[in-house]
């Protein structure tokens, strides 16, 4: 593993070299569900979200190996955390929950709450679930997101 630093980018604009380091994390962490075919869906995603925010994990040479998003819709405030399968278990996504609950809560995300799916490596996805109730999140049980693509549970801090 490289050394990594944190570093913070309080700002809706990500540059080329951040998107894509975006896009490859998202596609190697994410079921295959999710997976985006170009920069264009990744960016097609982001588009209507308001009040973005940003913390990205980066290497000493600059790859984007973590990578918390904040940001609202509808007038709620969502999140989204990512941490390279290599770096998991490393202290990285709770240090970046750590500081996202500071500046960021109240919180709300979707979480897959089951390990039926696989990533575009053929790895099983294993739910993160667990990781988010240790951080004191909760889980809304009554609302699911229910799609042909995709079934997650409602959480939230606090």
């Amino acid at each position: 593993m490289e050394e990594i630093k944190l570093s913070y980018n309080q700002t809706e604009q990500l540059n080329q070299f951040e998107l894509e380091g975006l896009f490859n994390l998202w596609n190697s962490v994410y079921p295959m569900q999710l997976a985006y075919k170009d920069l264009d869906g990744l960016r097609d995603y982001f588009a209507p979200l308001q009040n973005k925010q940003h913390i990205l994990v980066k290497t000493a040479t600059n790859k984007v190996i973590g990578w918390f998003f904040s940001f609202e819709r509808e007038g709620v405030r969502w999140f989204a955390v990512l941490v390279n399968n290599e770096y998991k278990r490393s202290g990285i996504g709770s240090e970046l929950i750590k500081r996202a609950k500071k500046q960021f809560a109240p919180l709300n995300g979707w979480v897959i709450d089951h390990d039926r799916y696989y990533k575009l490596d053929g790895e099983k996805y294993e739910s993160p679930i667990g990781f988010y109730l240790r951080h004191g999140f909760q889980i809304d049980s009554d609302v699911r997101l229910e799609i042909p693509i995709l079934s997650a549970v409602k959480i939230h801090y606090p």
